[in-house]
């Protein structure tokens, strides 16, 4: 029986089978590594405590911004900038598989995006502006960006419909003359809470009685446009995220410019498919990282510590714990390296298969992990004393964010009975 191609190794000649890192984009990665380990790291553990003095719920302490522009300044200098960007004007041009490894990294540090300009979702915002964005829109969105001087949302969730269908939008932008007019409600706006953020991409419709997948579009909104209007934060485990923040967004006769619109009307969906694909990659090796850093954390509480006159790993099974999540975490990389490699390679169709497994998968096996290493601290794993509850919560919206585990494995499944659908129809 035929079965759809890249899907089932068969041959060891496979140029998907060769997933390693080009020799021109190892430097760079080892430069990364670096940097974390001699820059990042060593004020990390500050910055956060700094937060916990700032006086402004809804923004940084002066100490963590301080902090947060060294950084950049340092990063920017030493060529540590903007690297996730294909184009090799405004980015590295690396491959989709060259940054999975660079992101990987970039997860083990929750200040490492940030200090090299790679944060989501200003870095998936990047992508759409660069790549379809008018000349205009690129000198007055994407240059500041690039320049690290603002940051983004995208705003297309919304609270009535259900999100995990992208073609469910129901706040709309009609057409006033040169003016779009928008009216509806968005939530769950990841980063809209940040002071720093001054843009939104923003899914609207703009053609209801036009096909499912051209009634969308999407619209450059000024976070500062009158009518823009942000309810209050939605809390992700009792947590608002400040200053970062989830927000409730209302957009009341909210009137942009018409050329804010990005491509063209009913251009939305083909843009968010396109934006999703390469950001649920860069999720996904940051993941990881986490998934890494987890591990580490519960190794070295699991040899530190000892009950019953013995360390914590000879315990409870706990030595089989530390084994399969390394194996774990070893197949989740080698799945999410060969879909950066498909990305990189083949039909984006194709690929698609390929980005809905790690979707699901990654997601999954970091929460185990991250879950692992709160039991082997105990309650400690649970306090603020550790990093473990912040990735645990992360780690657990990632089953939702860009598509919950439902709807990937549908694409998964779907696909895998397609020849065998056929031949019981013919």
């Amino acid at each position: 029986m035929a079965i759809g191609p890249g899907l089932h190794i068969e041959d060891p000649s496979d140029p998907s089978l060769d997933l390693r890192m080009s020799d021109g984009a190892r430097p760079l990665y080892e430069q990364v590594k670096a940097f974390i380990a001699d820059e990042i790291e060593p004020v990390t553990v500050e910055f956060h405590r700094l937060g916990t003095e700032r006086t402004e719920h809804w923004g940084h302490h002066p100490g963590q911004i301080e902090i947060l522009e060294a950084l950049k300044a340092k990063a920017r200098e030493a060529g540590l900038w903007n690297f996730f960007l294909p184009d090799a004007e405004t980015g590295e041009g690396l491959s989709n598989l060259d940054y999975a490894y660079i992101a990987s990294e970039l997860g083990k540090n929750p200040l490492a995006s940030q200090s090299m300009n790679c944060s989501a979702p200003d870095t998936g915002n990047m992508e759409v502006i660069e790549r379809v964005g008018t000349p205009e829109q690129k000198k007055q969105w994407l240059e500041p960006l690039l320049n690290g001087e603002i940051r983004s949302a995208y705003a297309m969730t919304e609270p009535d419909l259900a999100s995990s269908d992208a073609k469910n939008i129901a706040c709309q932008a009609v057409l006033d003359g040169d003016e779009w007019v928008i009216n509806g409600t968005k939530y769950y706006i990841s980063g809209a809470g940040d002071p720093r953020c001054k843009i939104l991409i923003t899914m609207v419709q703009t053609s209801p009685d036009g096909p499912p997948h051209r009634k969308q579009s999407q619209i450059l909104v000024p976070i500062d446009t009158p009518g823009v209007e942000i309810l209050g934060p939605m809390h992700v485990f009792g947590n608002d995220d400040a200053p970062h923040g989830h927000m409730h967004q209302k957009f009341d006769n909210v009137r942009v410019p018409k050329d804010n619109i990005i491509l063209g009307p009913g251009r939305g969906f083909e843009i968010s498919q396109g934006r999703l694909g390469p950001g649920r990659i860069h999720h996904c090796m940051r993941a990881i990282g986490a998934a890494e850093k987890a591990l580490e954390l519960l190794c070295q509480r699991s040899v530190s510590r000892q009950a019953f006159g013995k360390h914590l790993a000879r315990l409870g099974g706990n030595i089989d714990i530390i084994a399969n999540a390394r194996m774990d975490i070893e197949q989740a990389r080698l799945l999410t390296l060969k879909t950066a490699w498909m990305m990189d390679n083949v039909d984006p169709k194709e690929a698609r298969i390929w980005i809905s497994m790690i979707k699901t998968a990654v997601p999954n096996v970091s929460i185990r992990i991250v879950d692992q290493a709160i039991q082997m601290f105990g309650a400690l794993g649970v306090s603020q004393d550790t990093p473990l509850a912040g990735m645990y919560m992360a780690q657990r919206t990632l089953r939702l964010a860009d598509g919950p585990d439902e709807v990937h494995r549908m694409v998964v499944g779907r696909n895998e009975l397609k020849p065998y659908m056929a031949e019981a129809t013919s």
